[in-house]
């Protein structure tokens, strides 16, 4: 009954903030940019990488690290398209293609979650897929996927390089690419809130009008650098983890975030899931 009423909860302060805030201005669609194309005739099954940097991720780095592979017939595997699914149909409804993943403290699962949402997403062809690092207090998603990059979205938003220097496309996750964080920013919150994050967003937006762009963030309750960036998403997604995240925590996270559009809340670390998702 405890993990019924935790579910009733969840699903009340989803239904709770449906329809708060318009989304953002959407940003002119641009001509093609360097980085990534489709293939000469063919559709988004085949992508070409120009400018993007293509690794090979270590097998034993991704299963460290719980990367699903998501055609896989694992109970994990299957939880994420279900999810992939859930989540599309609420963006194409809006014509959402910018999401933020936020939790509420640290350890809840917030960028795992995200690697998985965004892998799977991939998996559907009618998407690309770009998965950013935004978390300047903890920049782990390059070292999720063994990768030491030469340039990470610090370096853009610092002015050191241009964003196409900055792209990753890991082998063997189709239409995934990756745009990683090398290093914390001092006073993060004051750079995720100005211009050049606000042209950062823009330009992505407006590059490939097929692409979904996940953004993660640090934990709204311990540092304000996703508040302050949230006027730059359209929609979000909220991470909880069962027997960590406090009620109380949740229920302010969402409050934080009344603004911003919710696509659903994400109960990770299920007690009764095989998966552990």
């Amino acid at each position: 009954m405890d993990r019924v009423r935790k579910a009733l909860d969840l699903a009340r302060l989803e239904r709770a903030q449906a329809g708060t805030s318009a989304r953002p201005e959407r940003a002119v669609p641009a001509p093609e940019a360097p980085g990534e194309r489709p293939a000469a005739g063919s559709s988004l099954t085949e992508i070409l990488y120009s400018r993007t940097k293509v690794f090979a991720p270590p097998p034993a780095q991704l299963e460290c690290n719980r990367i699903v592979d998501p055609a896989s017939a694992s109970p994990a595997a299957a939880a994420y398209r279900m999810l992939r699914t859930q989540v599309l149909q609420r963006m194409d409804a809006n014509n959402w293609r910018i999401l933020a993943i936020f939790s509420a403290g640290a350890e809840d699962g917030k960028t795992t979650t995200a690697i998985n949402l965004a892998v799977s997403l991939g998996g559907d062809h009618s998407h690309t897929v770009l998965l950013v690092d935004l978390d300047f207090k903890r920049p782990r998603l390059a070292s999720y996927f063994g990768l030491r990059p030469e340039f990470g979205v610090d370096d853009f938003l610092l002015g050191h390089a241009p964003l196409e220097d900055c792209l990753y496309h890991p082998e063997g996750f189709e239409r995934l690419v990756l745009l990683p964080a090398r290093a914390e920013i001092g006073n993060s919150s004051h750079m995720l809130s100005g211009p050049r994050s606000r042209e950062l967003m823009a330009e992505l937006r407006a590059r490939y009008p097929e692409r979904v762009i996940i953004v993660d963030l640090p934990p709204v309750l311990s540092a304000e650098d996703a508040l302050a960036f949230a006027p730059q998403v359209e929609c979000g997604l909220v991470v909880a983890a069962e027997g960590r995240t406090r009620r109380t925590d949740l229920a302010r996270t969402v409050e934080l975030l009344k603004k911003t559009p919710l696509v659903g809340t994400v109960l990770n670390r299920a007690a009764d899931a095989p998966s552990g998702y």
